[in-house]
Parts: structure tokens; C-alpha cells; sequence
């Protein structure tokens, strides 16, 4: 018996020197790295970066695990009474380890639950990396252990419970009470019933299982064993407990995401900025910042309104535009894909079905043909869903798509730079591909000319009136310009008359006032640097009808010169950047400069303003809008791209319209052309803003003469103009047949549709509780524009 009695002491000092030494290992990070005492002074969780508009609506985050951080002060005191009598019932009564707990869950194997404290699972949520592996896991709780202990003696107890509810994981890749509560509820984490916080805490066993967007049952069955847990820790009364228990849960979900919350395209732009900016700055410890990682807090110029009303109008605008295309007859028939079917066979093999089935195992022909085989799809689609389910061959689904007209549209600040809406596409969900950013580029017809007759004024002492000639110019070895006569009317105009009417011959016969050969374009080229236009562009005389290629992004910065007053801006749509605490990292002002006087620049507005009141633009007036709107519109060769660029003395926008197949057009210059495919877009725009009194747009404001100017100029240019010749910006390509347009002349909008196919909502939507940042830290002061000088 002694010798037994010997035994069991040996072993019970071995087993107890073990653990000891186990510990001390595992404290000295033998198993695996243990934090040191600054990492548990500052402890760290992946944190979402958060994009902010100019109102502090939150517009969207990026991040791998969606995480915020929020403080003890701004969490329901339900959501912390439910933690703590839901999973450490004596969480203010131990030291890390719950004693008590650890006992009975040795005793029972775990059969009557577990020993992991609140501070426990706050190191594992912060430290480790779960492993179903049984002896790694073991290690690992080890190691939780020990960090919960020394997490007790740097922190208080409400610190503890904050580290954990902003670390926890909810599901849905949702981190943290306060995404929680935004994406279940809708709500910030301090205004959570208690039911509300009962099926939040509920969640922690099993985020999936008790998930109530997926399974509501179960979420209700186990908010009600929450409920019961707060009742027994005195925390509700029975009473409460029973009178929420019958009541469904109040589910309000919206979960942010790439594709939902304000301005996508705009927001994917961002991003990719933010990752330039991230490696070029280092936090504290030297590393660079992460934008998915960091939590970092990005404030834009964007408007939520304007973005909205910039969604509603290409919406509104390509929907209709899209069903004339469809009309045609080399659309219905699909011979508009002749000669062309490269295009579809490159789309197939860059499509997920191909690279599915290529991981699979298919052979090429066995991939391409299930393109041939009909199955059921969800696809594109001008309705308020901006989807449809039907029935076709994922070959016939990609020409479907690709005939799809697409939009980017622009608006901004000319005086601030400041971006105020950016649309890059018609539906961000399909098509990715951003049409504005300075990456994209299309021809721009003839919304070069005002920036040329700019150059003309500044250089060469043109003035609206000079008299030019509407006639075909050789230019020597670079050819003639333009490639045809068929446009020119043989007369002399004045230069007015040369944009109000878009005359390509007498826009030729301008650039080569500025030099014979190519030495007119060399001079625009050089000029067009100076606007900040950085596209490469090779200086041939064609590049005065707008044969080169430029981003709607730079012409927005280009045209910001005429409302300018001769102040070329750089848009401008981060204000400044924090890090997650608030502090200040960068805060951005707008970059103008002078390229232009501000008298040249008022000659083009006047010129400008006779393209809307009589020209090309005349159109404008049949949406109902008012004040003063000077504008541009621009057609290229074959209706290939639609342009129509317009401001007023406080707002500048830019439209272009087109397929990115650009062999995809319509038939008929008439319908094809920028002053009926991209300037009711902005008409649409401007009458909304125009509506809203909460914009403060104000249509009474004129653009300011310059005191300089001694008198202005009047010219009856009116006259002897003939119609047919208005418009004529890009080669003429025929009116096409009466059988091309058999959904109506004109775009006429369609009639209303029981079915509401054109009841075309925006993309953004602004959440039901607007999200607003509650930061204290306020924007800088807007900035003061530098007057021009005297």
C-alpha cells in the first residue's frame, strides 16, 4: 500500500512538473510564437477600411474578415449582459481561468461544456489560429491560457468584453458587434433590443447553425436559450424573457459588399488608388499599410444624392437606347457578329465556365460544346431588379451581354476638383470594366474642337467671330482633312457658327491656321499636355476631329478650364486619410493652374453656350431645364462613341456612350449620335439636381464676363445654316432603313410596361440608417479657391 501511495504521489508530482514545464514552453514560444507585451498592450484584429462620402454616409469597405471596431461606451448593455450570462457566467469573478469550469469540464470530458473563458476566447480571436488537429489544439488552448492571464493584468474587465465583441466572428464573414449589428439589424450596437442582442450572443456556438438569415427556426429556439441564461443571472425577469420569446425575430439584413453601397465603379477606382497609396506608406513599425487589414478610414468628395441621380439618369437613358439598338435588324438577326466571331470565341475562353471545366478535366471541344447546350441563367436586364431568369446557350448569353450599350459619366467641381458622382458602367454586378477612370480611353469625336479653338484664341488671336473656311484642307503628306468633302458646305463662317454647328471642315481649316503639315498638331499636341490630358498622342491633323483616344476622366480635367475661369483642375475625390484611431495620415487640397486667360476661356463658354441654344446641343432645352448650360457634344466615325460634355458656372459633367465591341453601333448618324445617346444623360442629371433645393443648385447663377473684356461680341450665325448638316461630327455612315428602327423614330421613352421593364432603380443604395461616421474628428474646412489675379 505504501509503495502504491509512492506511486501515485510519483506521478502526481511528474504529471503536475509536466504541466509546469508544458507552460513554461509554451510561454517561452516553443509551440509557436507567443505575443509579447507591447503586441498585448496594442492587440490587433484585421479591420476593415472604410470609404466615407462628403456627408460621412458610409459608402462601402474593403476587407478580408469585415471588421469594425467600436467602443465599451457605444454597445448595448444587453449585448454584454447576454455574453456574460451565455458563455462565462463568472467572467467578473475570475482572473482569465474560471476555475470551477476547468474542473467540471475535466470531470466530464467537456460533456457539460467547456473552460474557455470570455478572455480566453478573446486570445484565441486575437493570438491563434484554430486547428481541428486534437493535440494541436490542445497546445493551443494551452497557449489561450496563458495569454488570457496576462490579457487580465493589462486590461479591465470592459476592456476585455470590448477586445472580444469587436473580434468575434457572427458569420456571413461578419466580424464584430458593430458590423453585426449594421448587417442583421441595420442598427448601431447601442440601440439593440434586448431580443435583438439575445440572437446576436446566440450566434457565438455556432455562427452558421444559428444564423437567422439562414436559419431563422433554429436563431429563434436559440435566442431563446440566451434569453433563459439572462433571466437565471438575474439580468431580465422572467416576464421580459417571455414576452419576447413568442415574437419572430426582427430580422433587417443588408450586408455591404463590393456590389452594394454607394458608388461601386467609383469605389473599385478607390481601392486600386489605396493599394498605390498603401505601399508608399509605412505605419509606425515600419510596415506598409494594409488596406484590408489596417482599418483605415477614407473620406471622398462624393455626393450621395448626385451619385444616386447620376445612377437614375443612365438608367433611365441607356434603357431606352438599348431597346432601339435591339430593333435593328443586324441585332435581331445577329449578323452584326459577322467577321467577328474572334470577339465570342476569346470571351469563351476567358469565361468561368471554360476555366471550371478546364479544372475539371474537359478537353477544349468538350467545353466548347456545352456553349451550345441551353441552360437556365440569371442575366443582365433593363428592370428594377437589373436581372432576369431565362433559358439560353452561354454562347448565345455572351453575344446577349456584349451587345449591351454601356455609359460613363463624370461629375465635378471645376472650381474645386472636387468629384461629386462617378458611374462607370450600367450595372457594376455584370460588367466590371469602369468607363471613366484614366486607364479607359475612346475616340472623342468632336469634343476635341473647343480645347483646339482654345489653343486658336490663346495663339493664334482668333476671337469667335473671325471668319473661317467650311472646306476640305491638305495637309500635305498627312493627307486631307477631313477624309471626305461630302460635310463641308464651301462657306465662310465665323468661328462661332464653325462649333455651334460642329463643322469638321472648318475645324480643319483652324488647326491648319496653326501650322502646315503636322506642325498645327505638334502645337495642340504640346497644348493638350498642358491641360494635363497624359495620353500619348501622335500629333496628325486628324487629332483636330477627335480621331485620338482619351479618358473621360482627363477631358473632365481638360474642360475644367472654361468654367475655371482659365484654371485647369485635377479631380479630386479623397479629402484625407486616417488610420484607425482617428489620426490624421493625409489630407489632400485641390491642384489648379493656368493655362488659358480667363477671356479665352469665356470666348469658349459663350461658343459653348451657342452650341445648347442653337447648335448641336439645342436639345437640351426639351428636358426641362434652366440657367445657364454650356456644352459639347461628340460622335466618331461610325456612331462608334457618343459624347456630350456640359457645365455651368459650378458643375461640370461628362457622358460617353458606346459598346466597348465598337463594331456593335447604331445604323443611323440621326440616333447614333452624341447629342441623342449622351446628352440626355446629363439633361436628366441636371434636372434632378436642379429639383432637389437640398443641393442648393441654384440656375440663376451666370458665368462671370471677365472685367477685362471690353464689349461683347454679336454675330447673327445663325442664318443660312442648312439642317441637314447639323450634327455631322463623324463620318457619315447612312440613316440606315426604315426596317432597322421598328421600335419608332427617335428615342422616344416607352410606354409604361405592366411589367415595369423600365422601372430602373439606381445601383448605390442609401442604407436606412445612413451610417454616418460618428467620429469627432470633422472635415477641414472646404477650400478657399485662390482668386484669379488682377
Amino acid at each position: 500500500m505504501k509503495k502504491a501511495v509512492k506511486y501515485i504521489w510519483i506521478l502526481f508530482f511528474s504529471g503536475l512538473l509536466f504541466v509546469v514545464l508544458m507552460i513554461l514552453l509554451a510561454d517561452w514560444g516553443v509551440f509557436g510564437k507567443m505575443p509579447s507585451i507591447e503586441e498585448l498592450q496594442n492587440p490587433s484584429a484585421s479591420l476593415a477600411s472604410q470609404v466615407y462620402a462628403a456627408d460621412g454616409t458610409l459608402m462601402g469597405k474593403y476587407y478580408l474578415e469585415d471588421r469594425v471596431n467600436v467602443e465599451y461606451k457605444d454597445i448595448s448593455k444587453h449585448v454584454i449582459n447576454a455574453l456574460v450570462a451565455t458563455e462565462d457566467e463568472r467572467f467578473y469573478e475570475h482572473s482569465g481561468i474560471d476555475a470551477r469550469a476547468l474542473g467540471r469540464a475535466i470531470t466530464s470530458l467537456g460533456t457539460e461544456g467547456g473552460a474557455s473563458t470570455i478572455t480566453m476566447q478573446t486570445a484565441k480571436n486575437l493570438f491563434t489560429d484554430y486547428s481541428p488537429n486534437t493535440l494541436k489544439r490542445i497546445v493551443q488552448k494551452l497557449k489561450e491560457a496563458i495569454i488570457a492571464i496576462k490579457l487580465e493584468r493589462n486590461f479591465t474587465k470592459q476592456e476585455i468584453i470590448t477586445l472580444y465583441l469587436n473580434t468575434v466572428p457572427f458569420g456571413d464573414n461578419v466580424y464584430g458587434i458593430r458590423n453585426a449589428a449594421k448587417t442583421f439589424f441595420k442598427k448601431e450596437p447601442d440601440r439593440l433590443t434586448v431580443g435583438e442582442a439575445a440572437v446576436l450572443i446566440g450566434m457565438l456556438k455556432a455562427s452558421n447553425t444559428y444564423n437567422p438569415r439562414i436559419n431563422p427556426k433554429r436563431a429563434r429556439e436559440r435566442r431563446n436559450i440566451v434569453l433563459d441564461q439572462m433571466v437565471r443571472n438575474n439580468y431580465i425577469t422572467k416576464a421580459e424573457a417571455d414576452a419576447i420569446k413568442v415574437t419572430p425575430i426582427p430580422l433587417n439584413y443588408e450586408k455591404l459588399n463590393e456590389t452594394t453601397g454607394l458608388a461601386p465603379y467609383f469605389r473599385m477606382v478607390l481601392g486600386e488608388e489605396m493599394k498605390r497609396w498603401c505601399k508608399d506608406h509605412k505605419r509606425s513599425d515600419g510596415e506598409p499599410y494594409d488596406l484590408y487589414r489596417d482599418g483605415l478610414k477614407i473620406y471622398t468628395t462624393i455626393n450621395p444624392r448626385m451619385q444616386i441621380y447620376a445612377e437614375e439618369a443612365v438608367g433611365k437613358h441607356m434603357s431606352e437606347m438599348q431597346r432601339i439598338l435591339n430593333s435593328q435588324s443586324n441585332i435581331k438577326n445577329g449578323s452584326v457578329w459577322k467577321g467577328h466571331e474572334n470577339v465570342l470565341q476569346a470571351a469563351m475562353k476567358v469565361s468561368d465556365r471554360w476555366k471550371n471545366m478546364k479544372q475539371d478535366g474537359a478537353t477544349d471541344e468538350e467545353i466548347k460544346k456545352s456553349f451550345y447546350v441551353k441552360v437556365p441563367m440569371k442575366v443582365f436586364a433593363w428592370n428594377k431588379d437589373r436581372s432576369k431568369d431565362t433559358v439560353m446557350t452561354p454562347y448565345d448569353s455572351i453575344k446577349y451581354h456584349r451587345q449591351m450599350l454601356q455609359a460613363g459619366f463624370m461629375v465635378m467641381d471645376p472650381l474645386s476638383g472636387e468629384v461629386r458622382a462617378w458611374v462607370g458602367g450600367i450595372d457594376f454586378k455584370t460588367y466590371k470594366f469602369d468607363h471613366v477612370n484614366l486607364n479607359t480611353k475612346r475616340q472623342v469625336g468632336s469634343t476635341i474642337k473647343p480645347l483646339l479653338y482654345s489653343l486658336a484664341i490663346e495663339d493664334a488671336g482668333f476671337t469667335p467671330e473671325t471668319p473661317v473656311e467650311d472646306e476640305q484642307q491638305d495637309f500635305g503628306s498627312f493627307g486631307m482633312v477631313p477624309a471626305t468633302p461630302t460635310s463641308c458646305t464651301g462657306r465662310t463662317i465665323p468661328m462661332i457658327s464653325a462649333l455651334t454647328w460642329s463643322r469638321n471642315c472648318a475645324t480643319a481649316y483652324i488647326m491648319k491656321q496653326l501650322g502646315n503639315g503636322n506642325e498645327g498638331a505638334k502645337r495642340f499636341v504640346e497644348f493638350l499636355k498642358n491641360c494635363n490630358v497624359t495620353t500619348k498622342i501622335e500629333p496628325y491633323p486628324s487629332i483636330a476631329l477627335g480621331a485620338e483616344e482619351i479618358s473621360l476622366y482627363e477631358m473632365m480635367q481638360a474642360y475644367s478650364m472654361f468654367p475655371g475661369r482659365g484654371f485647369n483642375t485635377k479631380p479630386l475625390y479623397i479629402t484625407r486619410i486616417e488610420d484607425k484611431n482617428g489620426n490624421l495620415l493625409q489630407s489632400n487640397m485641390p491642384q489648379r493652374k493656368e493655362v488659358i486667360s480667363d477671356i479665352t476661356a469665356y470666348y469658349i463658354i459663350s461658343m459653348m453656350e451657342s452650341v445648347i441654344k442653337n447648335g448641336t446641343g439645342r436639345r437640351m432645352w426639351s428636358y426641362d431645364v434652366h440657367g445657364d448650360i454650356a456644352g459639347k457634344t461628340g460622335t466618331t466615325n461610325d456612331n462608334s462613341d457618343a459624347w456630350f460634355m456640359g457645365y455651368t458656372p459650378s458643375l461640370l459633367g461628362g457622358v460617353w456612350t458606346g459598346c466597348d465591341d465598337r463594331f456593335i453601333r447604331f445604323n443611323s448618324t440621326a440616333i447614333g449620335q452624341g447629342s441623342s445617346v449622351a446628352l440626355p444623360v446629363w439633361a436628366y442629371f441636371y434636372k434632378k439636381i436642379s429639383d432637389d433645393k437640398s443641393l442648393g443648385i441654384d440656375t440663376r447663377i451666370s458665368f462671370a464676363k471677365p472685367e477685362t473684356l471690353q464689349r461683347e461680341d454679336n454675330f447673327d450665325y445663325i442664318n443660312d445654316v442648312p439642317d441637314e448638316f447639323l450634327g455631322a461630327e463623324g463620318e457619315d455612315v447612312g440613316n440606315g432603313s426604315a426596317e432597322d428602327y421598328s421600335a419608332g423614330q427617335g428615342v422616344t421613352p416607352p410606354p409604361a410596361d405592366k411589367n415595369n421593364d423600365y422601372d430602373i432603380q439606381p445601383e448605390s443604395k442609401l442604407p436606412a440608417d445612413t451610417g454616418k461616421n460618428t467620429n469627432q474628428n470633422q472635415p477641414p474646412p472646404k477650400a478657399v479657391m485662390p482668386k484669379r489675379p488682377r
